[in-house]
């Protein structure tokens, strides 16, 4: 994207964008009700839409989807009164694949389908690296697709499978696929919830005690149980099914081969809310160790820290804590310019970035200031901050950047630039520096960013811990599909 283009899209925050959010729930008097709440503590992992899946015993299953935010499309009465129901899912979705655009209703998930032994529902999180030779073989088979979203294809497997209950079709189409999902699904009475074998993208389970009922919970994150009040059980682990009724509560499944982990690295440095819980440990926390590290690996004299808002706070903390630079909020943001605005003129193109941060000029004038970002994608909008802080009157911008340079691009459910879009695809980092016109630029090492996530020792090079592909261009599923299309894949070493 050119300057000129960002200009175009003065919203565009240059962010590696989310990639979805799934919620469901079972054994309450309103599925609906707690989704609708779930889905809005996950909005951060996809604003482009939403939808809802549930159902009645009466009723049947009804589903309501819609583009936009949580809040503008589910907590009308007329709306929520569609979806009665003990048991429902949820979806927020940001596109990785499909179509995208008011035509596209389509592509939003969950996706429901009427099998022999009943319907189902289905909602993804994550990017099947194998979709397009799925979609050849199922078509040419005489499947008849309603969307362009590579997540249709696992229920079309599952209507092909010869299994005679929907777990076990499930488990049957989900071995067909390849790259990356966390999966919540429902029948008329069965909440199921399925991480692939390497557990890259979240999935957690929790239990809710409320005057409407005890139920279940399956989320992407803890902070969506934390707004309904419901207690975080354990997170699904990598490669496993659990299927949970009101009458059997929760079994357990392992319908793959066992395989090392490699939880998505970026899910710590910025995907994940602050306020959640990953592998036990505190995302805050984290990203507080994260600008710690980067202290210590890239130290500059300086005379404030300052977060580029809202991502980089955590890591801008942990820099003034480890440097004893005072901290300070050196860029105000607009907490109520949302991705919807007045149709933009020219002259509002033209104000770009300021619409969403303006710079606090009394603090900044005369100082030399560190800016902490959580990452560096195509750089338009570091160079709008910084010319927004040299105009403010400072004597020194300095980047620090919470993650190692993004180079490659995520085939596993993030919506990433072409590489050849990517900054660090095309520059070394003082030539990043030069781009970005700014004194220093400093990005955090791998290891050092491994540290900062609890592993002591760095990252094991031979076999490393996390999914860190975006960073070391080691993809641990082989993108088949981008293959095809021409993806060239890291020279080994």
């Amino acid at each position: 994207m050119s300057d000129n283009d960002w200009l175009a899209h003065p919203f565009d925050d240059d962010k590696l964008k989310e990639e979805c959010g799934i919620f469901g729930v079972v054994g309450v008097s309103s599925a609906a009700n707690f989704t609708a709440l779930g889905l809005h503590a996950l909005q951060h992992r996809g604003q482009e839409a939403g939808g809802i899946v549930v159902h009645d015993p009466e009723q049947g299953f009804n589903s309501v989807r819609r583009f936009g935010y949580v809040r503008d499309n589910f907590t009308q009465q007329d709306v929520m009164d569609m979806l009665p129901g003990p048991i429902g899912i949820g979806h927020v979705r940001y596109s990785t694949s499909g179509s995208k655009g008011a035509t596209a209703i389509r592509d939003v998930q969950p996706f429901f389908g009427e099998f022999a032994m009943g319907g189902a529902a289905i909602a993804h999180n994550g990017n099947i690296t194998n979709a397009d030779a799925l979609r050849r073989e199922l078509i040419e088979r005489g499947s008849i697709f309603q969307s362009s979203s590579d997540s249709e294809c696992i229920i079309h497997l599952m209507a092909r499978s010869l299994q005679r209950n929907i777990p076990e079709r499930m488990k049957d189409a989900l071995r067909r696929v390849e790259g990356a999902f966390s999966v919540v699904a429902m029948t008329r009475s069965k909440l199921i919830g399925v991480r692939d074998p390497l557990g890259v993208r979240p999935l957690v389970l929790g239990r809710v005690t409320a005057e409407s009922g005890d139920g279940w919970v399956l989320s992407s994150e803890t902070c969506a149980l934390d707004i309904i009040g419901a207690e975080f059980i354990r997170e699904i682990e990598p490669g496993e099914m659990v299927v949970i009724s009101e009458k059997e509560g929760v079994t357990s499944h392992r319908p793959f081969e066992a395989r090392k982990s490699r939880f998505c690295i970026f899910e710590h440095v910025y995907f994940s809310r602050p306020d959640s819980i990953l592998g036990g440990r505190s995302v805050y926390s984290t990203r507080e160790n994260i600008g710690r590290e980067l202290a210590k690996e890239a130290p500059v004299d300086a005379d404030l820290v300052c977060p580029v808002p809202d991502s980089g706070t955590p890591a801008a903390i942990g820099f003034s804590l480890e440097s004893g630079i005072p901290y300070a909020m050196g860029i105000i943001r607009n907490q109520y310019m949302g991705r919807t605005f007045i149709e933009p003129s020219e002259s509002i193109r033209n104000m770009g970035v300021r619409l969403k941060l303006n710079v606090n000029r009394a603090l900044v004038r005369g100082k030399r200031i560190i800016l902490v970002d959580d990452s560096v994608v195509r750089g338009t909008t570091s160079r709008k901050i910084k010319e927004m802080i040299l105009d403010a009157g400072a004597a020194e911008v300095h980047f620090r950047i919470a993650s190692p340079p993004t180079a490659w691009p995520c085939f596993y459910g993030v919506d990433t630039p072409q590489r050849e879009k990517l900054l660090a695809a095309t520059m070394s980092e003082d030539e990043m520096r030069e781009h970005l016109g700014v004194d220093s630029l400093r990005f955090i090492s791998l290891d050092g960013l491994y540290r900062a996530v609890g592993e002591a020792g760095g990252r094991d090079g031979k076999s490393p811990q996390y999914c860190d592909a975006c960073f070391s261009g080691e993809y641990p599923v082989e993108p088949a599909d981008q293959i095809q299309k021409g993806f060239q894949l890291k020279a080994a070493e």
